[in-house]
């Protein structure tokens, strides 16, 4: 395994445990203030959408660079 290989699956393991810990996030944070489902509904969906472009970036550079 070569040093780009080993970063490129690191980045990929530490990002995708970010957005699991940022998902997790939400979800405590709609279940301690109590949301409701339409508030906790319209919380993921307005904190996601930023997690949602980080995604929809990463696809878009994958598939433009090959």
């Amino acid at each position: 395994m070569t040093i780009e290989q080993f970063e490129s699956y690191a980045l990929m393991l530490c990002v995708g445990g970010l957005i699991l810990f940022m998902t997790f996030i939400m979800w405590d944070l709609a279940k301690k203030s109590n949301a409701g489902k339409f508030g906790t509904i319209i919380l993921f969906g307005a904190l996601g959408v930023g997690l949602l472009g980080f995604i929809i970036k990463t696809i878009m550079v994958e598939v433009i660079t090959k």
